[in-house]
């Protein structure tokens, strides 16, 4: 049966929506997945990544047609090769799920114990948070890495990705059911909504079913997604990244930092969307790094003051320090020392990465301690934060908000904790 079938019926299915339905669908296999030995969840993984293998031509067939339709969109180059899925990506996919499956499973992990005075045996274990929601935008690859994931931390999940990539995700997504579903485990541990109008998403963000949702996308997806959901949400993804070129800066490094961070791949969220120069140091560095972005035709959109350095420059407005672009364009402004710098990244900033290029120990420091992000570099590019590069495996997103994980979200903040307390009688 294809990925979220709504044809699947329940006692109540005929009374319940498509939405609900797939509620249902989760909550009846959720505690499959949660009992399940990590020897049987890295197999199903196992069976994953030989599936998308050996169907790399098949997953390629599908997503060309969401190219062509995104072509016949004019959707930018930067935002195709989000959505593009070749047979060396299918290949790194593939990969990171060995990644997954050889890392320490989180459920079952007792986290802290201790025996009370009374002989209270307490401890505090990790389990599988139940059913989870992810509602993301034109990154196929996070239709793999999401589930993936919640295979792995013994959770069901509820996929629902953007049209742009849809030909792309159901053919994922159904070969991951039948993965699954090959070694042992319910298909519908996995489902992907396959109505992709906003009521749809808007009846998933409501969803009770849900134990958490997850947004991963632009500005505007995640706002309306906190907005509006009536479930437990993890605010991930928005990108406003700065890089910082102190006045001690040495400038061949922080080139090389900027250029790294703007065009490695400027479509993803840890990539640099603006720029923050000394103005001690901008006569030397402004041209050295607009030198630099020729190669990949970075539009700059500068302040007052650089474009006096650079005078064939856009003018930036207001917006555009706000802007996370994901494209080849960035933002400059000159600031009169660190300080400044670190109250333009408080003004416009999401919280996500920030770097700093000096080499000044107490610049460093100052920003390091006052810059209130998840990740914050000094002297490394942004791009840098994600789950697999901080070590940690794969992640389902990065989170910037504080009230419960933050940074590259991996297993273990796809599990929350339990307290097993044994005695022998004690009452109180």
């Amino acid at each position: 049966m294809p990925a979220g079938a709504p044809g699947k019926e329940t006692k109540k299915g005929e009374n319940m929506t498509y939405i609900e339905q797939l509620g249902e669908n989760a909550k009846a296999v959720k505690s499959a997945v949660a009992a399940a030995k990590p020897g049987v969840k890295n197999y199903a993984l196992e069976c994953i990544a030989d599936k998308l293998r050996d169907s790399a031509d098949t997953i390629i067939m599908a997503n060309e047609k969401d190219l062509q339709i995104a072509a016949d969109n004019a959707m930018p180059v930067a935002m195709r090769d989000r959505l593009m899925l070749n047979k060396d990506r299918i290949y790194a996919i593939a990969r990171s799920i060995q990644v997954l499956i050889d890392s320490q499973d989180p459920v079952g992990l007792t986290e802290y114990g201790t025996v009370r005075p009374n002989g209270l045996r307490i401890a505090k274990t990790r389990v599988p948070l139940g059913v989870i929601g992810m509602i993301y935008e034109s990154r196929p690859n996070v239709t793999v890495d999401a589930a993936a994931l919640c295979l792995k931390s013994g959770n069901a999940v509820i996929l629902r990705g953007g049209k742009e990539a849809f030909n792309s995700n159901k053919c994922l997504a159904d070969l991951m059911r039948e993965a699954v579903r090959g070694a042992g485990l319910p298909e519908d541990i996995i489902q992907l909504v396959e109505k992709t109008d906003r009521e749809t998403a808007k009846e998933l963000m409501r969803l009770q079913a849900l134990d958490l949702l997850i947004p991963r996308g632009g500005a505007g997806l995640i706002a309306s997604v906190v907005a509006e959901a009536k479930v437990p949400v993890i605010e991930t993804g928005v990108g406003n990244c700065h890089i910082y070129v102190d006045q001690s800066a040495d400038i061949e490094m922080a080139v090389s930092i900027a250029h790294n961070a703007k065009t490695s791949r400027p479509s993803v969220c840890n990539a640099a969307e603006s720029l923050l120069v000394h103005e001690k140091i901008a006569d030397k560095f402004l041209p050295a790094i607009a030198e630099a972005f020729k190669s990949h035709g970075v539009e700059m959109r500068c302040c007052e003051r650089s474009l006096r350095i650079l005078p064939g420059a856009v003018p930036a407005s207001e917006d555009d320090y706000a802007a996370e672009f994901l494209d080849f364009v960035i933002s400059v402004k000159i600031v009169e020392d660190t300080q400044q710098a670190i109250a333009h990244i408080a003004e416009y900033g999401t919280n996500h990465s920030e770097a700093i290029v000096t080499n000044d120990l107490k610049n460093a420091e100052k920003f390091t301690s006052e810059v209130d992000a998840a990740a914050v570099y000094v002297n490394a590019s942004t791009r840098f934060t994600d789950g697999g590069e901080f070590g940690c495996g794969a992640e389902i997103g990065i989170a910037t908000g504080k009230a419960s994980v933050r940074g590259p979200m991996g297993l273990n903040e796809l599990t929350t904790v339990k307290y097993i307390v044994n005695g022998q009688g004690q009452i109180r």
